[in-house]
């Protein structure tokens, strides 16, 4: 049970805070940015989940990942230990396996992609192509914590490392945040991700100026010793 009966501790004043374990870190220590970040996230998904045209079952499976990425979280803030005086909040498995199961679920009537997507569409889309990106932010976050304590339990002296299971939860959410954002503007319309080199150029100076590039790769390619559309260079 959690008793917070005051705000403000003016403990943290001086650049530093506490872990889970109570062990004193820096503001700046990766498993903060880490922790951090998966809150930024899930304040992203509030926005998400109070959006009108969100449907019911949408809305049912982000109230649940908002509260395990407060579990996601408080594992990230809480150093690995073999034999704890508590049980430790953790990630598990089933957890990722049913984010898994609903980016089946949910991808299952998508259409096929042929390019990338542009966010937009819709501000619930939007939303959760933002929170999607924080996520992915999260999770980069977490394994620079991973580089600086590892993945062991603290031993001899050395702190203990980062559960994985709980980086990997990260990496499935950013992807059923993104199958997510395409099911919430499919009536909408996607907009896909035009290459600058398929691009139509708006400006008159900026058409001509590719049309005359485009003219001169045509010659360059027409030019002695280049082979035909369709023709095999020559051997040595």
């Amino acid at each position: 049970m959690v008793n917070l009966t005051r705000i403000y501790t003016r403990t943290g004043d001086a650049g530093t805070t506490r872990l889970s374990d109570m062990a004193e870190v820096r503001k700046t220590d990766p498993r903060l940015e880490a922790y951090g970040t998966t809150d930024e996230a899930n304040s992203i998904l509030g926005l998400v989940v109070t959006q009108p045209d969100l449907p019911e079952r949408l809305l049912e499976v982000l109230l649940l990942i908002q509260n395990e990425l407060f579990d996601a979280g408080a594992d990230l803030s809480n150093p690995l230990a073999l034999d704890p005086p508590y049980e430790p909040l953790r990630i598990v498995q089933p957890s990722i396996d049913r984010l898994e199961g609903w980016c089946d679920e949910f991808s299952q009537p998508l259409p096929a992609l042929r390019s990338f997507i542009l966010p937009g569409g819709t501000f619930t889309s939007a939303l959760l192509q933002q929170a999607r990106s924080v996520v992915r932010r999260a999770e980069r976050a977490a394994w620079r914590a991973v580089e600086a304590y590892g993945t062991q339990p603290a031993a001899a002296g050395t702190p203990g490392g980062v559960n994985l299971l709980a980086i990997t939860y990260l990496n499935r959410l950013s992807d059923l945040l993104f199958i997510l954002a395409r099911a919430t503007t499919q009536a909408a319309g996607e907009t896909l991700w035009v290459p600058g080199k398929d691009r139509e150029a708006h400006d008159p100076g900026a058409r001509a100026q590719r049309a005359r590039i485009v003219s001169q790769q045509a010659a360059v390619e027409r030019s002695p010793g280049n082979p035909a559309p369709g023709e095999q260079p020559p051997t040595s």
